[in-house]
Order: structure tokens, then sequence, then C-alpha cells
């Protein structure tokens, strides 16, 4: 039985010319073309967004909420990223932003970034227990998290067990607005301000736990036009921020690795940096590391798809702001690391390369694949719309493509035909 998946990433038929950028950066092999359309497997697409980044086409979207629905809530909270901070100029007060929100319609504000800071300090003493695998990889960016369940399931044990901060500020924010109304939980609309299509997939299908605590997700660049326009005209500024410069400082690449204070870290961004190093540690190459911090977006969650500035703009930003900030102001009291650990155990997603249920025929499907792959030039060129040759040879075995849709294998077989047909 297969899995059903949500994507935020969905692709616009009609604005897809086949042209083969985003086949050949997918960092999944998720993306075919067929009939000179783009087709996204389902069970391989990560929502990273990098086909969205490299479409000149703008074929390639991400879905999230809409700012009108927030309405039907009782009390409407807005969980802005840290990353929205960075979106704009000469910004030198976060309060500014957090009651531009308000302004717009939210009842209670709840700073990723005081969430952050929690899980920083809830990581270091995880650390500290030296309880689990080394070198422990951050589970925060959910597009990673799913890249090592596709392709990297030897380290899956190594990542992290702790809910990323977006989840534990939903929660946190839920048990605040409860206490303080007296109102049940599906009155309470939880919306989390992204940079990023993958957060807008975690919420409805989440790694890590059976049901997330946010209601829905709104891009940066859908409320940055009427954010801005609010803060413009602000006759006075609330004193709602939470959050010192260990949780904004989460938005650029290295924020949270900074966050441990002095642990031996690495920090890569980028989606190929991170396969990179995700290849290393693999084949064990990484040593003398206790923490991996790795962002699928260049610079952090300020270079995510869905934000608006660019994203080395943005990082120095947030550079700047963090000098006008407290260190910290969120501490870990005694119940709060077990709420904060998962509820799902990490596993390789089987489905995403599985050739059939049955395992002799999954066997002799790929002793086939294998001799199709020799017969194959090995180019990689992405013409026969498959990332490689191998992806090729995989889709021949499952029955969605034939050998001639390799061109130098057509080429052959024409100049075969027409050698045969001049000795006649």
């Amino acid at each position: 039985m297969n899995q059903q998946y949500f994507h935020s990433v969905e692709l616009d038929a009609e604005l897809c010319c086949g042209c083969t950028n985003c086949l050949k950066r997918c960092p999944t092999e998720a993306i075919r073309i067929r009939d000179g359309k783009a087709h996204i497997l389902s069970e391989r697409c990560i929502d990273c967004g990098e086909c969205i980044r490299i479409c000149p086409h703008h074929a390639k979207r991400a879905r999230s909420n809409s700012i009108e629905e927030i309405e039907p809530f009782k009390i409407k909270v807005a969980m802005p990223a840290p990353a929205l901070f960075g979106q704009f100029n000469n910004l030198n007060d976060i309060d500014i932003v957090l009651t531009g929100l308000r302004a717009l319609g939210f009842d209670y504000i709840y700073e990723v970034s005081r969430a952050a800071e929690l899980v920083s300090e809830a990581t270091r003493k995880l650390i500290r227990e030296s309880k689990l695998q080394r070198p422990i990889i951050s589970s925060a960016c959910p597009a990673v998290v799913r890249l090592i369940k596709i392709r990297f399931p030897e380290l899956c044990g190594n990542v992290m067990p702790l809910l990323a901060p977006m989840e534990v500020a939903a929660r946190m924010a839920r048990r605040e607005v409860r206490k303080m109304t007296g109102l049940e939980d599906e009155d309470i609309g939880v919306f989390f301000i992204t940079p990023c299509p993958a957060k807008v997939t975690e919420i409805n299908n989440p790694n890590s736990t059976e049901k997330s605590a946010v209601t829905g997700a709104i891009a940066i660049s859908q409320i940055y036009p009427a954010l801005t326009s609010k803060m413009d005209h602000l006759k006075v500024i609330e004193p709602l921020a939470k959050s010192g410069l260990i949780g904004v400082g989460w938005a650029n690449s290295g924020g949270e690795s900074a966050a441990m204070l002095g642990e031996k870290y690495l920090a890569a961004d980028g989606i190929e940096n991170v396969i990179r190093v995700l290849e290393e540690l693999e084949d064990e190459h990484i040593r003398d590391i206790d923490f991996i911090e790795l962002n699928a977006c260049s610079g952090g969650c300020v270079g995510g798809v869905l934000a608006v500035e660019n994203p080395y703009v943005a990082q120095a930003r947030i550079q700047n702001l963090r000098k006008y900030l407290p260190v910290s102001l969120n501490h870990l009291d005694e119940k709060d690391l077990d709420r904060m650990l998962w509820e799902n155990e990490l596993t390789f997603n089987a489905e995403s390369f599985r050739l059939s249920d049955d395992i002799i025929e999954a066997m002799d499907m790929m002793e086939k694949m294998e001799e199709i792959c020799k017969g194959l030039p090995g180019l990689d060129c992405g013409s026969c719309g498959a990332p490689t040759c191998r992806a090729l040879a995989e889709d021949i075995v499952k029955g969605n493509a034939k050998e001639t849709d390799c061109i130098h294998k057509l080429k052959a077989k024409i100049q075969s035909v027409y050698d045969t047909l001049g000795n006649l």
C-alpha cells in the first residue's frame, strides 16, 4: 500500500517548458521530464525548494496559507521565524515587527526564536550527557531530515531527537493561550510565518510527531507587503519581544551552532554542501565533531525561497540586529526537555527507492537495471528526461521509460537501421 504524501512544492504544467534545470538540481532525483513536462516523484520530494529557486519559467511554486485564513479562530497566534527580522532595512527593534503583526490582526505573538533558545539549551544538555550517537546532526531543518531519510538512512540514528523550534513554539504558545483564555485548541489558530516550503510540509506531514501543533504557515513573501505597510504607520510600539541574540541568530547559518557555546561543531548550508558533508559523514571521514548544523538553503533560513530579501543582505541585517539584544531570555525548566523529545523514531523511507513489493521480483528488476545501466553511455546528460543514466535504467525496469529515450541509444539504433537499408 502506497503512503500518502503532502507536498508544498507544486508544478504548474502550463508554465513548464520541459527544460532540465530542475532535473539536474534536485538532490533526491525526484524530477523526471516526460512528454515535454516536468513530473515530481512524490515519494522522493523533500520540498527543499531548489526547483523553485532554479526554474527560469516560474513553473514551480509553494503552497502556503493566506492571511485571511486566520479569521475563523477566536484567538489568532503569529509565530514569526527569526528569518523574518532580516527582511527589513534599518531595523533595530524586533518589537516594530511584532507590533506590526498585531496590527495585521493577530491577538498573540510567540517568537520562534524563544523556542530556539530552549532547543539550544536542550541540545547542550543532551551533548553533555553523552547518550546520543555522535556526531549529532541538528533536526531543525525538515528538508535535511527528509534528505537523510531518503538518501542517507545509516545516519538516521545521528539526528538529534528534538522537535524543531517551530513545533516547540507552537506547543508552548497553545499552552499559554489556553491558560490565559480557557479556550479549547480548536479555537486557537497558530500560524508560522515561514521562509521555506519544507516547513509547510512539516506542518502537514510531520517527521517526528503524529500531529503538528501548528495550524498553518503563511509565507514571508505573502505577508511582507501588508506587514511593511502596518509597520510604517505604527503610532505605538508594544514591548512584545521575549528572545535574545541566541534565538534570533538561528536565522543565519552557523547561528544554531554558535549557541552550543564552545562545543566542537560544524555548520554547512546550501543543499549541495549539505550532501557533501553527509557523504563524508557516512564514509566516516568526519571525526572529533560533537554537533553538525545543516541548512538546505544557502545562508540558512534567511535563504529560503519564500523570503523576499537577498540572503546575504538578510544575514548582515540579522548580525546588526543582534547587537541590540540580550544573550538569551528563555531557559529550560524540568518538564521542558521531555516535552521537546520526538514522539516517532526517524526511519528510512523505503518506498522512495523500492522497485517492487515482491522481494524476488525486486531482485530480478535490480539485475535487469544493472544490465541496462551497463549499456547506457554514462554521461548523465539528462536529455532522456531522467537525471542520470542509472535513474533512466530504474525508470525502464519500472515500465516508465524505454531505452530509446536515451538519445545516444536512439542515434545508434537509427544508424544501425540506416546501415542495414544501405546494404540492401
